[in-house]
């Protein structure tokens, strides 16, 4: 037993990842009957991965801004620039997608009961509320954009502590980092258990019908990440921008895409920028607040069900309209961690846009929430391994200058 655990922790945790993916496939295809003894599988990593990410986010934040000292260098405008600019390039390739194949759905019912919000501004308002959230009840409900700001308000206030405190907070902070790395060893067997839920209780032949619909959603969430993203990429640091795509799509996005969960994926996030040889103060902010605010994937949708509608009730857009239901559906999208119930909600603002009644867009939603098997596990995927590209691509621009290379094999610079 010892030897093949040895050998177990000698693979790779993205190999590990594939086998538990693998095993989950061919368990949900030859005996589902097993549902309960595998699915807790799942249930236990993503409840895991949950509990811990908010205090590690806090504990990490607050130590990084209490220990930092003046005259060091941050990437933070950087990072926050490529989100919003990656966000909008995702709506503006929607937009250009659902022209060049224009998809026509048939309305359904299944969001009865839901309230979207009524405008851009009422999510702002409920995004800058929630910064202002108590702090223990944000810890409690996870809401990461009050977790950010609490703990940069703490990390500013112990800037002037001394040495002993912030010793104990960077202990923390660590232990906390320990216990992620821990839970995340477990990552194979959640793989494993998520992957048989979805296959063996939602099923694929539901979605047939909104095939073409799928395929343009899918298609241009795939052009976001391996197309524009890379390009950008490629502007900051001048080298070959795909074995860091690649990484990240692997060791983030992979399990993203199963969790479904953003907020699930920060301590993920985190491993991944450790292994990077990033700057810790610098990530330990930057991917809690991309998974607030960097929302390719949600623009996507966003955009792309809206304009299915449009063509479905034969509406007919100019060019200007169309530039502005990109910059609608980008900030929407950046408001979208407010709003109950993630990007489909949002649709209808976007709606809104055309004249399409509320009662309609709503609909739509319905249609949302039947290929919402795919569309979110894609939409979080891309949204997740791009906070990690986009904070990495920042720091690599920076190596880049003091005459380093990002080295794939080492991890680090070279």
């Amino acid at each position: 037993m010892n030897r093949m655990l040895k050998k177990w922790n000698r693979i790779s945790l993205v190999k590990q990842i594939m086998i538990g993916l693998i095993i989950g496939i061919i368990l949900a295809l030859t005996i589902p009957e097993t549902a309960g003894f595998v699915v807790i599988f799942g249930s236990l990593f993503v409840g895991a991965l949950k509990a811990i990410a908010p205090v590690l986010v806090l504990f990490l934040v607050m130590s990084a801004i209490a220990q930092h000292k003046k005259g060091q260098q941050t990437n933070m405008k950087s990072v926050i620039l490529l989100y919003l600019l990656g966000t909008f390039l995702a709506s503006l390739i929607a937009v250009i997608g659902s022209f060049l194949f224009p998809v026509k759905i048939t309305l359904v019912n299944g969001a009865e009961g839901l309230a979207a919000p009524g405008g851009v501004i009422e999510v702002l308002q409920t995004l800058l509320l929630n910064v202002v959230d108590n702090p223990f009840k944000a810890l409690y409900n996870a809401n990461f954009i009050s977790i950010l700001a609490w703990a940069i308000l703490f990390g500013l206030a112990l800037k002037n502590a001394n040495d002993t405190t912030k010793t104990m907070i960077a202990n923390f902070a660590e232990a906390i980092s320990q216990i992620v790395r821990w839970v995340i060893k477990f990552a194979p067997l959640g793989i494993m258990g998520l992957v048989f839920e979805s296959i063996s209780t939602n099923g694929l032949g539901s979605l047939l019908g909104y095939g073409m619909l799928l395929g343009v959603l899918i298609g241009c969430m795939l052009f976001v990440a391996f197309v524009v993203n890379p390009l950008i990429v490629f502007g900051m640091i001048r080298q070959n921008p795909y074995p860091l795509v690649f990484k990240c799509i692997k060791e983030s996005g992979i399990t993203a895409f199963f969790t479904r969960s953003s907020a699930s994926n920060i301590p993920v996030n985190m491993r991944l920028c450790e292994n990077l040889g990033l700057n810790r103060d610098q990530y330990s902010v930057s991917i809690p607040l991309g998974a607030t605010i960097n929302m390719a994937g949600a623009a996507v949708t966003i955009t792309v069900l809206t304009l299915a509608a449009v063509h479905t009730l034969e509406i007919q857009v100019d060019l200007p309209t169309a530039v502005i239901l990109s910059i609608l559906a980008a900030v929407s999208a950046c408001g979208a961690s407010g709003v109950a119930g993630g990007s489909l909600l949002l649709i209808p603002l976007a709606c809104n846009l055309f004249g399409i009644p509320a009662d309609i867009a709503m609909q739509v939603v319905g249609v949302g929430f039947i290929i919402g098997v795919l569309q979110d596990s894609f939409e979080t995927a891309l949204n997740s391994s791009t906070d990690v590209l986009f904070t990495a691509a920042t720091e690599f621009k920076e190596w880049r200058k003091e005459g380093k290379m990002w080295n794939e094999g080492a991890g680090e610079s070279s």
